[in-house]
């Protein structure tokens, strides 16, 4: 029903009325005004909350207290207490180190449209999303991610580190090495269309592979992706096969280790798993098929498994092509009962998601997959921190100590006692600058500058 022409209705004006008996929203002080606006801090700052847990030993300090400096963390739970000009009380929450997400890949989205974007758009496309994307993970506490996303990859760390975009720190891979027509190459188009070399990470023979690994960390990979088995969301077949040989992954490893470069692995097949552990590489990406023997030479290797398993039960099946589909509905479930088997059985195991198969910022439902399966709420905080941390040869961050920097997060209650309180993060600060601040439910620094 409508009102007659310049009569409200009686429902407009109840509402109206309603809102207008709404209380105010506090204004801004001059310096909550300046921190929405920048979220910089000029001296040292001092963190205050209810709760702080170290991750290296397990002790949850109570009435914690953190200054930070210059970007750095320089005391923890310090006496006396500093006194200086910012000192934020931040509440009954728990303090962590900002978490590390080992498997990203921020330039894009699943959605049906993104199996053409290869030949339909460009590497401007993939920027917006990866700034877009990347606040997105930063704001959900993600300080750090381990991206797979060729140059704007790599120009997204770097912006992020020069401070243009609030997004996580990154470690960029560059192009994915696999081999020609494989799950790291563009396949299902004709003869001509987006045909790749090892500039591009696509490299058949280990003197190519090694040619494709210099030009990757030539042009700014800090991690060398492989592809070692096929994989779900591309064109070729089965999903599990092996796809690059030992010699292939050996020429590969030992070429990245030579410039002090770690190599991940995409496997999803026991073969292809099997060989890339026994190639050196540093992780498992999805680990999908793992044997007794795959798990017990990845505890004597001490080679990480990545699981990406929250997207098991997340990935928009309905908007994947058939071939996909039919793949996806293979593999996923004995995903799951290799996890659980890597857990009962004790194989390293870091924080990793594969972001972007899902939306972006729901990274920390991976968390309450590990608990669910067994794993301490401890030990699953340790997979994004501590494990990660050591996986991508970041010592400067992962956990809360002096001369550390300072990532900081806070999460309400004791992610101990429920670790879903990892999805609902309250503060993030990274290298000292304040991302995000909610007070009174309010984000102080919604802006994101």
């Amino acid at each position: 029903m409508t009102s007659p022409p310049g009569k409200p209705s009686s429902v407009f004006l109840a509402s109206a009325f309603a809102f207008l008996a709404l209380p105010p929203l506090p204004p801004l002080t001059a310096q909550e005004d300046h921190h929405a606006h920048t979220g910089i801090y000029h001296g040292p700052t001092v963190l205050r909350a209810a709760r702080l847990l170290d991750v290296e030993t397990g002790e949850m300090h109570t009435d914690a207290v953190i200054v930070v400096e210059d970007g750095i963390i320089t005391a923890v739970n310090p006496d006396p207490v500093p006194d200086v000009m910012h000192d934020m009380d931040l509440g009954d929450v728990t303090l962590l180190p900002g978490f590390i997400d080992a498997h990203t890949h921020l330039a894009g989205e699943i959605s049906a449209a993104s199996f053409t974007d290869a030949v339909t758009r460009t590497e401007a496309y993939g920027a917006i999303n990866a700034v877009r994307f990347g606040a997105v993970t930063v704001r959900a506490g993600f300080t750090t991610v381990r991206d797979f996303g060729g140059d704007v990859t790599v120009e997204l760390g770097k912006a992020v580190e020069r401070g243009d975009i609030v997004a996580p720190r990154v470690i960029p891979s560059r192009y994915p090495l696999g081999i020609t027509g494989g799950h790291c190459d563009v396949t299902g188009f004709a003869p001509g269309i987006r045909e790749r070399g090892p500039e591009e990470g696509v490299a058949d023979g280990p003197w190519e592979v090694v040619r494709a690994v210099r030009y990757q960390i030539k042009h700014g990979a800090k991690v060398i992706k492989t592809c070692a088995t096929a994989g779900v969301l591309s064109m070729e077949g089965p999903v599990g096969a092996q796809q690059y040989s030992l010699e292939e992954l050996t020429a590969m490893v030992d070429e990245a280790a030579r410039h002090g470069i770690k190599v991940a692995a995409h496997a999803h097949g026991s073969e292809g798993i099997l060989a890339a552990v026994r190639a050196g590489v540093a992780s498992i990406e999805h680990g999908s098929i793992l044997t007794d023997e795959i798990m017990d030479l990845m505890i004597e290797k001490g080679t990480y498994l990545v699981p990406t398993t929250y997207l098991a039960d997340h990935i928009p099946l309905d908007q994947l092509p058939p071939h996909m589909r039919t793949k996806a509905e293979e593999i996923l479930p004995q995903m799951r009962v290799s996890l659980q088997r890597a857990i009962d059985r004790g194989v390293p195991i870091a924080f990793g998601t594969d972001a972007a198969v899902f939306p972006h910022g729901e990274n920390a439902g991976e968390f309450e997959i590990y608990v669910g399966m067994g794993m301490s709420e401890l030990d699953a905080l340790r997979t994004a921190t501590i494990h990660a941390a050591d996986l991508l040869g970041t010592p400067d961050r992962g956990s809360l100590a002096a001369g550390m920097l300072a990532d900081i997060i806070a999460v309400p209650g004791n992610p101990l006692d429920d670790i879903a309180v990892t999805k609902d993060v309250q503060f993030v600060m990274l290298g000292g600058r304040v991302i995000k601040h909610v007070m009174g439910g309010r984000d102080m620094h919604a802006g994101g500058h």
